[in-house]
This record gives C-alpha cells, sequence and structure tokens, in this order.
C-alpha cells in the first residue's frame, strides 16, 4: 500500500526545523492527487518527495518552501526508510524561485529567512538514509543547488540546469557553489556562477553532476530501481559509506552556506543592488559604484 502525506500551509518557527518537528495538522490520504505543493509517498520502506506545483512549472515560495521543510523534519524522525527519492510532477523538476512572490512580505528579516531556508534545506544532511533525485526539464537556481545536496541525481534527456542569480543582483546561497567547486573545479564553476549558463543534461553528466541520463519516461522507474536496490543492502553500511563520503565533502559545504549567508545579506543591503532594482524598475542603464 502506498501512504500520501500532504503538507499544508502552516508557518513553523525559525528554529523548529533544528529539531526535527514536522508540520501539524496533517491531511493523510490514499492518494498522492491534489492537495498541497509538497507530497510525500511511503511505499514500503522507500518515501518518494514530490514537487507538485506544475502549474508553476514547480517554482518555489515561501509556503512551498516551509511544506519541504516539514517533510524533511518528518522523515528525520522516521526509522524505518531506507531510501528516499526527491521528483517532481510536471515538465520540470523546479525552475527555482516564484518571481510572483519575491519581494512579498514573509514576517521575518532577509538574513532571518536566508538563516531558516539554510537550516531547513541542511535537514537532508541529518537523514540517515540517501536522496535519489529525478530531475526532467529544468532545474534552476536553488532548486539545483538543493538537488547538489542530495546523495544522487538523474537527469531526464533534455532536462537543462542553470545558475542565473547574477542576472538578478544576487549570488547562488544554497550550498550548491561549493558542492560544484568539488565536482567541477574552479573555472567551470565560475563560468556557470558568472555567465549564468545553461547546462545541458550531457555536459552535466560529463562533468559529474548527474550520474546518470535516460530517456524522459525511464526516470521514473530508474530512480525507483536504484532506491530498492539501496534499500536492500545493510542499513549500517549504506550508513557507514554515506558518512565517510559526506565527510569528503559536508565541512566545505557548510562553511561555503555560512559565507553564502554573510555575502547575500550585504548585497541585499549594498548601493548596487538597490541601483540594480532601480535601473530595471525605470528601464535604464545601471550606473554601478561598487559598494
Amino acid at each position: 500500500m502506498v501512504l500520501a502525506v500532504r503538507y499544508g500551509h502552516q508557518r513553523q518557527s525559525p528554529d523548529q526545523y533544528g529539531r526535527g518537528q514536522g508540520m501539524q495538522g496533517r491531511d493523510m490520504t490514499q492518494s498522492a492527487t491534489g492537495g498541497g505543493a509538497v507530497l510525500v509517498d511511503y511505499d514500503g520502506n522507500i518515501a518518494t518527495i514530490t514537487n507538485n506545483k506544475p502549474e508553476k512549472r514547480n517554482a518555489f515560495d515561501d509556503d512551498m518552501d516551509q511544506e519541504l521543510f516539514a517533510a524533511l523534519a518528518d522523515l528525520r524522525q522516521r526509522d524505518d526508510i531506507r531510501a528516499v527519492i526527491w521528483r517532481a510532477e510536471g515538465r520540470d523538476f523546479s525552475t527555482g524561485r516564484d518571481v510572483s512572490s519575491i519581494g512579498t512580505t514573509v514576517g521575518i528579516s532577509h538574513h532571518e529567512l536566508m538563516k531558516r531556508g539554510h537550516r531547513g534545506i541542511l535537514q537532508l544532511f541529518d537523514l540517515e538514509v540517501p536522496v535519489i533525485v529525478a530531475i526532467q526539464g529544468w532545474a534552476i537556481g536553488g532548486s539545483f543547488q538543493r538537488a547538489l545536496l542530495c546523495d544522487i541525481r538523474v537527469a531526464a534527456e533534455g532536462a537543462r540546469f542553470m545558475l542565473p542569480e547574477l542576472n538578478h543582483g544576487v549570488i547562488p546561497d544554497t550550498g550548491g557553489v561549493g558542492v560544484l567547486y568539488e565536482m567541477c573545479g574552479h573555472g567551470v564553476v565560475s563560468d556557470m556562477v558568472l555567465t549564468g549558463r545553461t547546462v545541458s543534461a550531457d555536459e552535466a553528466l560529463a562533468l559529474g553532476i548527474v550520474s546518470r541520463v535516460v530517456p524522459a519516461e525511464d526516470l521514473d522507474d530508474t530512480v525507483k530501481e536504484m532506491a530498492a536496490n539501496i534499500a536492500s543492502k545493510p542499513r549500517v553500511s549504506v550508513n557507514m559509506a554515506r558518512r565517510v563520503i559526506r565527510h569528503l565533502s559536508e565541512p566545505q559545504i557548510r562553511t561555503s552556506m555560512a559565507d553564502e549567508l554573510i555575502g547575500q545579506t550585504f548585497i541585499n543591503k549594498s548601493d548596487d543592488y538597490a541601483e540594480f532594482r532601480a535601473a530595471r524598475s525605470e528601464d535604464r542603464k545601471p550606473d554601478y559604484s561598487g559598494s
């Protein structure tokens, strides 16, 4: 039997995710159709997270962030899960941030919002099971970076990846730069971040960003087979293997995210960012001062 959990739009306080407290008032059904923007299905010892806002191309706003973080908090408390799949409905894994939500009031400062976002997504590192991401269509910005924090990424043919943050006057701030630096090196990550260029599925495979590229119609079956394979192995051995791999990368990723928090907060208050926004609003060429 497959059990689906639908997460509503209740808000949690900024520190709750660090305590691993899940969303209250969950609506549990037998079907993953309809409901919230993030669904979690439990099929035996495999959990599947689904981005479920295809009408918005699975772009995240604050409410969808909260649903994802609550889902991760619940998964942290379960000892019956052996693998997690993260997938999406619709044509794209996620096009990043829902631009219609940018600038909306969430009741906390930009700095606190970033801290909450980091705390929420870093729960991925606290899960005692691997997370396999199935990516079709676009994976952009913060959503691409979140996928990079997971254990394994599998792309459908035609998938595309991009870090366009500098085109919007800001920097990537979800840990993905640290992961890409380890995977691809200084030159490639600088190219991706500073130009915002698109990376195809085949190039992502060559760079080690994804481990497999499969036909789109085979994507879900492929990651399910991978998850079942991992779930069949001794739990302690899987945990120890992941621990060794994580220790090679996690400290650097956390350091990078700490730098991103400082840098993004500074940018948000900078003269150049104010000029960037003003120039766009007034449809003129910006005059940057470097401060």
